[in-house]
């Protein structure tokens, strides 16, 4: 590679190194066969700057998403086993990539995925786990390649063409009937052989379920097994906020109106039994945030459901769906006039809903009424509260 070139992709390099650098990457772009030096370089270690590494990758990031049919089966072949090769070697590196590199490298793994997973590459994700085992760094990339894959398939702020989109949900519809199974069964190892002495992955793994929850059978999360153990991390400080996310979107799947009643019910029986259902100003603000989202999604995923059942004419699961409703009310009142905005702006669609579902009845029971009073009151004593903040600190 020519060294010189490369100088310029420090940052700190002046504008002609850094000029040369960009004219160096577009050469490599358009070159045939050039592409198979940063291979080589990736597979062998041969550099240790960082910046040239996300280099390396950067240009084989461009030949997989723009020349990849152009290469032959044994230069495809080279492509697969350079990056394990990569991921094999990040086991007993000394130290760890920087998060950049091992971002892009995860970027380029799921670029090399919705290219090969349909055709040449169906044991992609095994193969995968077969190197990392329950290697710390192994699963720090191994739930990054997932995020990168996650993003590729479902990241509705990128806009796909239609070939693309039909693409997709070929390779969501491959993964449901091939290995999100086995997936799944990964991450609850993870879970549970790190729960306790590496929040980082744990967190990790949480972002990750809660991004594929939306997309794969919801039984294979919302099991005993699963909830019981994102409860528990409810009530571990460093990954309680991941765990609030990852429920949030377990609530916020689709599903049958009385399955998800019973579902809501049940996790809020155990957070009310945690004492969670008890707001002190003094908590941890961001904590709070993240659980005001939490029951904001749970309210309104009642309220879907109880919308449902009216609509469908079964008004007895659809009482039993109100007085679900009518039992969080409380908890919304305690979160909605809290002094931190984050907080009790997250709560307002289940207030506002909640109001709307009012409307809709006949007539209003005492306690109905007492409830919309009570939200009134929350409101003009969230608004004093906000009108004498400004005051003070204008």
């Amino acid at each position: 590679m020519d060294e010189q070139a490369l100088l310029g992709l420090n940052p700190n390099a002046d504008a002609d190194f850094r000029q040369r650098a960009l004219a160096y990457f577009e050469q490599l772009k358009i070159s045939q066969d050039a592409w198979q030096v940063c291979a080589e370089a990736l597979a062998q270690s041969i550099y240790s700057d960082d910046h040239i590494k996300f280099f390396c990758f950067q240009v084989l990031e461009h030949q997989i998403k723009f020349k990849y049919s152009e290469l032959t089966e044994v230069q495809q072949q080279l492509i697969r086993e350079t990056l394990i090769t990569w991921l094999q070697a990040q086991m007993v590196n000394p130290q760890p990539e920087k998060t950049f590199i091992r971002n892009k490298a995860a970027q380029v793994f799921a670029l090399l995925f919705v290219t090969e997973y349909l055709t040449k590459w169906p044991k992609f994700f095994f193969d995968i786990l077969s190197v990392v085992d329950l290697n710390p760094r192994g699963v720090d990339m191994y739930l990054r390649i997932l995020m990168a894959v996650d993003a590729e398939l479902v990241d509705r702020d990128v806009v796909h063409t239609s070939e693309e989109a039909r693409r997709n949900t070929l390779l969501k519809d491959t993964m449901r009937e091939q290995c999100i199974p086995s997936l799944v069964e990964s991450w609850y190892q993870i879970l549970q052989n790190y729960q306790y002495n590496n929040s980082e992955l744990t967190c990790q793994c949480l972002e990750v379920v809660g991004a594929y929850v939306s997309w794969i059978d919801l039984s294979l999360i919302a099991n005993e097994r699963f909830i019981n153990m994102l409860l528990g991390h409810m009530s571990v400080e460093v990954l309680r906020e991941e765990a609030c996310d990852c429920l949030f979107e377990i609530v916020n799947k689709g599903m049958d109106p009385i399955d998800k009643t019973k579902l809501v019910e049940s996790l809020c029986q155990v957070l009310q039994s945690a004492g969670l259902f008890s707001i002190d100003q003094e908590d941890d603000v961001d904590f709070l945030a993240r659980f005001s989202k939490l029951v904001n999604g749970m309210g309104q995923a009642l309220i879907a459901s109880w919308t449902k059942l009216i609509k469908s004419g079964d008004m007895e699961s659809a009482q039993d769906t109100l007085q679900a409703i009518e039992a969080k009310v409380a908890l919304m009142l305690q979160l909605l006039i809290h002094e931190d905005d984050d907080i009790s702006s997250n709560i307002i669609g289940f207030c506002y809903d909640y109001l709307h579902i009012l409307k809709q009845l006949s007539a209003l029971s005492d306690q109905q009424k007492a409830n919309v009073e009570a939200i009134m009151l929350a409101v003009m004593k969230k608004l004093t509260y906000d009108e004498e903040y400004n005051f003070e600190n204008e």
